[in-house]
């Protein structure tokens, strides 16, 4: 996989470079938000929040404008939940604090190259997604598990396909939030209220499993 790795930080960059070759990926390093929009197409962008010509939310809409489809996992000290909330709304796939484990980056992405596999992989055409039993037609805003067609509300419905678009993965309360309700101010108690409504209709509560203190996750099978 090509990796575009934008780090001011030359030690960090170094050493973040080498374990991510190890790990068996080709890596491009950009040190400026210059270079780094002027790199060529990669699978995967690693971008540092703090970079020194541009802000590096700036940086990442102006990758996700260029390729809607590469993954970006945005990578910053900067902790706090707004923080995480602007990386994600600028385009991020997922957000990384520093300081962090290479056990945990790799994992974050490789769930990130799964989730845009899945979300890329014929739905644009066809507008249908499945997940196990679950057929969703997205278009015609249709759910079927089996044979049986479950009614669900709006809210309700765009959770499902915000779950099933990543199914198999475990997607962040965060994300799930803003996808559905374009916010993360006081929507925490109507996302456990809608899961709850999703999995009485569905007729399957082990089909949306609660990972605890990270989010939620649609069973494949």
């Amino acid at each position: 996989m090509r990796v575009l790795l934008v780090e001011d930080d030359l030690r960090v960059a170094s050493a973040l470079a080498k374990a991510l070759r190890r790990r068996g990926h080709e890596v491009v390093s950009a040190l400026t938000a210059a270079e780094a929009i002027r790199a060529d197409a990669v699978d995967l962008v690693l971008l540092d929040l703090n970079l020194p010509d541009r802000d590096g939310l700036e940086v990442c809409r102006r990758l996700r404008q260029v390729d809607e489809d590469v993954a970006i996992i945005a990578v910053s000290a900067r902790a706090e939940e707004y923080d995480r909330v602007a990386g994600l709304r600028a385009g991020a796939d997922d957000y990384v604090v520093k300081p962090f484990s290479m056990v945990e980056l790799q994992a974050r992405i490789e769930a990130v190259m799964r989730r845009t596999a899945r979300s890329t992989r014929g739905t644009r055409s066809t507008g249908e997604l499945r997940a196990g039993r679950l057929r969703i037609d997205v278009h015609a805003r249709q759910v079927w598990v089996g044979d049986r067609e479950v009614n669900l509300a709006r809210k309700e419905f765009d959770l499902l396909v915000a779950l099933a678009r990543q199914a198999g993965t475990v997607v962040p309360r965060d994300r799930l939030q803003l996808d559905v309700w374009q916010t993360t101010w006081g929507t925490r108690h109507n996302l456990d209220v809608h899961v709850a409504a999703l999995r009485g209709k569905l007729d399957d509560a082990g089909m949306v499993e609660t990972v605890r203190g990270v989010g939620y996750r649609l069973r494949t099978g």
